[in-house]
């Protein structure tokens, strides 16, 4: 039984990681609909994912920095601060050059501020239930990126007035850790890319980390830009790109589990082959009615949204205890790098042809992981399943960043204080 005394100092952590998890994936998906409305091309929407995810990279590599010269709660009001003035700052200037830069922002800005949470929720928990925060801090994430976004379908697209909502809500996530009088935590440790070293552990991991970023940062990017132009309602599109989500966090589990009793790597292959063969079938069906449309999408995102778990799980099967946080972390960068390719691939197919054309550019990314995972298949055996940890989710895309690596519960006591 959860002993609710002893969490509550991670209960206020949490409200503010929802509070700035709902403001993230309302502004994520208001602006891409409102762009839409304005007329934006699809290329600069396009840039805006990818203007983003090079914010996030770069914030996750540079914020520890800022955070060790000025403290977490400073850092933390400062990030959070910075959410809001762009939020308000793109309801006010609605031009796509502008909000491409401002894009980039929100991501070191929203890097810095996840990497504080996280660092602080490690350092409140214990060996003992570290596990069980890992869990709590996974089902928030989920549940706010979902609530954010489907506050879109009860508002006015075309106004400022979803603008000013994420806007308080930035301002809102800074609350429980201004007032919160816990311990700081340690200081952030700087994030380092060993491309080399995480490739000699596993070919595979490697290249379906970036390839999955491809594919995920063009569907997250573009989704909404695709619901509007083939025509289904706002709220269509927001539950369509709330439950893609929600399908992968409730089939990561039974996928997991799967992948416990077998080499990974061909659940791996059927789970990339799953998402191509779905992909395939929305460009040459073209569905038109919200329910089809959701049916479809909802059925991509459960495999699309396992992937990344399964190849990190794949990877730490290969990597030693202590080297958890360090793989874990440059997959995470090697993720968010595909993230910043993704969305010009898309963009740029989307531009040329119909807005179906956005799978053929995420069905592309999943067929070369299906062929170099088997080409990789007959070179190396698989780990005996004796010495394998079980598998473990991992937080959603949005709200996530290297020092996540040190809360998830496989991470060896002593490397993750």
């Amino acid at each position: 039984m959860l002993n609710f005394g002893a969490y509550k100092p991670i209960f206020s952590l949490l409200r503010g990681t929802a509070f700035l998890l709902a403001a993230s994936g309302l502004h994520g998906l208001l602006l891409p609909l409102r762009g839409q409305i304005e007329g934006f091309s699809t290329a600069s929407l396009g840039f805006m994912g990818t203007a983003w995810a090079g914010g996030f990279v770069a914030g996750c590599i540079f914020a520890p920095r800022i955070v060790r010269r000025a403290g977490h709660v400073r850092a933390f009001g400062a990030f959070a601060a910075s959410g809001a003035i762009v939020a308000l700052l793109t309801g006010l200037m609605i031009d796509p050059y502008i909000w491409i830069l401002l894009r980039a922002f929100t991501g070191f800005t929203m890097a810095g501020a996840f990497m504080v949470i996280e660092s602080w929720l490690n350092e409140r928990a214990t060996n003992e239930n570290r596990g069980t925060v890992f869990g709590l801090y996974m089902m928030v994430t989920y549940a706010s990126i979902m609530a954010g976004q489907m506050i879109v379908a009860a508002g006015d697209v075309g106004s400022a007035s979803l603008f000013m909502v994420a806007g308080i809500f930035f301002c809102a996530a800074l609350l429980p850790t201004a007032v919160s009088t816990a311990a700081h935590p340690r200081p952030l440790q700087d994030v380092t890319l060993d491309i080399r070293g995480l490739y000699a552990n596993s070919p595979v991991s490697s290249a379906a980390c970036l390839l999955i970023g491809v594919a995920n940062g063009a569907w997250g990017t573009l989704g909404a830009v695709y619901g509007a132009r083939i025509g289904i309602s706002t709220a269509e599109i927001a539950l369509m790109m709330s439950l893609v989500v929600v399908a992968g966090a409730a089939m990561q589990m039974p996928v997991g589990r799967l992948s416990d009793k077998t080499d990974r790597r061909y659940v791996l292959v059927g789970a990339s082959a799953a998402c191509a063969a779905v992909g395939v079938l929305i460009f040459l069906f073209t569905p038109r009615s919200g329910a089809a449309v959701i049916a479809m999408t909802a059925a991509y995102g459960a495999f699309a949204y396992t992937l990344y778990s399964l190849a990190v799980a794949h990877a730490n099967d290969h990597a030693k205890p202590e080297e958890f946080v360090k793989v874990s972390g440059g997959l995470l960068l090697l993720y968010g790098f595909g993230t910043m390719i993704g969305p010009m691939v898309g963009a740029a197919l989307m531009g040329v042809m119909r807005p179906e054309s956005l799978f053929l550019a995420t069905a592309l990314a999943h067929f070369l992981l299906v062929g170099y995972t088997i080409l990789r298949i007959g070179r190396r055996a698989p780990v005996p399943l004796e010495q394998r940890e079980a598998f473990k989710t991992m937080p959603a895309d949005k709200g996530a960043t290297p020092e996540a690596a040190r809360l998830d519960p496989r991470t060896p006591a002593e490397d993750a204080k």
